[in-house]
């Protein structure tokens, strides 16, 4: 069976360009389905947490589609801690979105360690939504960034434009500054960009067509 480690971000806040205090945290579509669609293709899925701490979910997107399962899936109440996992364990990585990534993904040194690894080591990295945040955290010693000159999509500007979050930074651009090449679809289309073993989706649209690739290639 292969083994998949999901790192789910564990902040429940995120600071806005004005200095505000945002509330978010998962994005519950993004995990629940991924967990779902994966776990039917028969793929072992650990889900992680920075400090191994109970995850929030966004409160955003809870619609009565994903309610109960956010609350049944036993992965979110006692998730494995991210500084204790070894990428050696795994064959694939998965980010979920929702903001909290760009909060504490982003800058996670034990995440960058093992997206480095995964990466180095031919692996599948995957990535949705906001979960790309998570990416920014893959930078060498030399200050080169893992993913520069990869394929990829991601949460557009536009998107977050539109969704009407004043972020202190998009993914998007962050991303790009970086040296990734940006390869987005329409906003709120369900886009999935795949480079070697790089996954990526670009929003919650996104969600099943991402995990679906991962399996597949798994």
């Amino acid at each position: 069976m292969k083994k998949l480690l999901m790192v789910v971000s564990g902040a429940d806040s995120l600071t806005l360009a004005d200095g505000t205090s945002h509330p978010t945290g998962y994005w519950a579509e993004e995990v629940v389905e991924s967990v779902r669609v994966l776990r039917e293709a028969g793929v072992e899925v650990t889900v992680a947490t920075p400090g191994g701490v109970v995850p929030t979910v966004d409160k955003a997107s809870l619609d009565g589609r994903f309610d109960d399962a956010v609350a049944s899936l036993e992965d979110l109440r006692a998730p494995a801690t991210l500084g204790e996992m070894n990428a050696a364990d795994f064959d694939a990585i998965y980010l979920p979105g929702g903001h909290g990534p760009m909060a504490d993904l982003a800058f996670d040194q034990d995440l960058g360690a093992l997206l480095a690894d995964f990466h180095d080591n031919g692996k599948i990295v995957a990535a949705l939504c906001h979960g790309p945040a998570g990416l920014l955290s893959a930078v060498r010693a030399d200050g080169t960034f893992v993913f520069a000159g990869k394929e990829m999509t991601v949460f557009t500007d536009e998107e977050e434009r539109q969704g009407g979050v004043n972020v202190a930074y998009t993914v998007e651009s962050r991303l790009a500054e970086l040296g990734a090449r940006l390869a987005t679809g329409a906003p709120w289309s369900s886009t999935v960009v795949v480079d070697g073993g790089l996954v990526t989706g670009q929003n919650p649209q996104s969600t099943v067509a991402t995990a679906a690739r991962v399996a597949s290639l798994l």
